[in-house]
């Protein structure tokens, strides 16, 4: 936990002087998105409020906004604790991104796209293989799924899916092979970036629909042998 908060503490620039729940919500979520809080782990109000400088009142809000987005969970007598969840959970997760991501690609309109970010991600992802940072490919992936959805420019579109790529990465820390589970959709990010490039966007579509149903059955049974065999 120390050195979660040393690193935490650097984030407090982040805040400025209008330092709001919102504002700590949106430290924490990424904090967790990115593994930095991994699923179980009991958060501490002294060691987090101390870190970022804010008051235990503002922490409540922002943990109570966590826990809203379901990312946090409240255990009576216990404290907040990073949510970990059950294959149900990842199951509806990969519900919500078919019809957000398929939604989003069927409704780009004409060519040419601006397909920038994407590249981007593809990019990252393809360092990250490099350097055998399987962590950070997952990372890539999601940040290029995040792009995908900012194809549709729509702010409430990213805010909602912001917290469903989150919930998803608590399902990724708790696999013990980020290799095995991240490495083959690399290539299939390329595909679908090669294609939105090409204007092909129902060629994307169905790339993106059989990524999906492929990507959820590995998911549900790695993740829901991780979870049967956790005490």
């Amino acid at each position: 936990m120390a050195e979660q908060l040393t690193g935490l503490a650097d984030d407090r620039a982040l805040l400025g002087r209008t330092s709001t729940a919102e504002r700590v919500s949106d430290i924490l979520r990424s904090r967790i998105a990115e593994g930095f809080f991994p699923p179980g782990t009991r958060l501490s109000e002294d060691g987090i409020g101390g870190a970022l400088g804010v008051s235990r009142n503002t922490l409540r809000e922002a943990f109570r906004l966590l826990t809203h987005e379901r990312l946090l969970v409240h255990e009576l007598n216990r404290g907040v604790f990073v949510r970990v969840l059950s294959v149900e959970d990842v199951e509806d997760i990969y519900r919500t991104r078919r019809l957000v991501e398929c939604a989003v690609v069927r409704g780009l309109g004409e060519p040419p796209y601006g397909v920038a970010g994407l590249a981007d991600a593809v990019a990252e992802g393809q360092r990250a293989a490099r350097e055998g940072d399987w962590k950070g490919l997952g990372t890539a992936n999601i940040h290029f799924h995040r792009e995908l959805v900012a194809l549709a420019a729509s702010e409430r579109t990213d805010e909602l899916m912001r917290s469903v790529f989150a919930e998803l990465r608590l399902a990724f820390h708790v696999v013990d092979d980020p290799h095995a589970l991240h490495e083959p959709y690399l290539a299939r990010n390329q595909q679908i970036l090669q294609a939105l490039e090409a204007g092909d966007r129902s060629g994307a579509e169905h790339l993106l629909e059989v990524y999906l149903d492929d990507s959820l059955k590995r998911v549900v049974e790695v993740y829901g042998r991780r979870v049967t065999d956790t005490p």
